[in-house]
């Protein structure tokens, strides 16, 4: 469990929805990964509008671009496995020679749990 980690990290991980690896979505390949890696857990969010280093910006109202809407995947862990994450995401990045920006932060973790109730949906559970 990560409760009451007071040196964590939120890694962030800024992609199109679009992005393929190895004939999978990208984000789905990041988040396997991270489950694999036996991390704390993970979360993709999907935004509804957004621009990244290509100015190009993508957003659900343009019909055409609603297919690469921006995802941000995160995950808090402990940095040193969060920094070993990172390595594997940036291999991925370049195999799927697609734009990404990665940022981390520093995290305090007060509490980290799975759900005591069947049938519970809440993140990290």
């Amino acid at each position: 469990m990560l409760d009451n980690l007071d040196d964590g990290r939120l890694l962030r991980i800024f992609i199109g929805e679009a992005d393929r690896v190895h004939g999978r979505p990208l984000y789905e390949a990041i988040l396997v990964a991270a489950r694999e890696m036996g991390l704390a857990g993970g979360t993709v969010l999907r935004g509804i509008a957004g621009y990244g280093a290509s100015s190009v910006v993508h957003t659900s109202r343009l019909l055409r671009m609603s297919e690469d809407l921006p995802v941000v995947i995160e995950v808090v862990e402990s940095a040193d496995r969060i920094e070993r994450l990172v390595s594997e995401v940036e291999t991925m990045l370049d195999a799927a020679g697609c734009g990404a920006m990665i940022t981390v932060e520093k995290a305090t973790v007060l509490r980290h749990r799975p759900a005591t109730r069947h049938g519970s949906s809440t993140q990290g559970g």
